[in-house]
């Protein structure tokens, strides 16, 4: 089974719906990691304020980290770090994964259904 692992850094929560300053970012990640989940890929997501056992545990996590912080978050797909130092996009996800995201639907009727160069 694949597993997809997110060590973060440390912050009051993952989702980024906390504090009085939403990280959009965060909250798009968490979404696509449900996605993600919903594919059928074990997510398993660390926060370093939280659970610094698991990245002690984790020696390819502890070496990344040795090169500083910023490397954070550090992405890891079965054992083998895939990304450092940013949240990866859905597509940036699926690739990685060898998962297909599907086009979002077109809304009926709207300006760019019908009429060339309206929007």
């Amino acid at each position: 089974m694949t597993t997809l692992e997110i060590y973060d850094p440390a912050m009051c929560c993952s989702t980024g719906v906390c504090g009085p300053d939403v990280d959009p970012a965060l909250v798009a990640f968490a979404a696509d990691l449900k996605w993600v989940d919903e594919q059928g890929i074990t997510v398993r997501r660390y926060n370093l304020g939280q659970e610094p056992q698991a990245f002690a545990a984790n020696p390819v996590v502890v070496k990344e980290m040795e090169a500083g912080m910023d490397r954070l978050p550090i992405v890891v797909l079965d054992g083998r770090i895939v990304s450092t130092g940013v949240y990866l996009s859905r597509l940036q996800l699926a690739a990685k994964l060898g998962l297909t995201v599907e086009a979002a639907p077109r809304a009926v009727g709207s300006c760019c259904g019908s009429k060339p160069g309206c929007c």
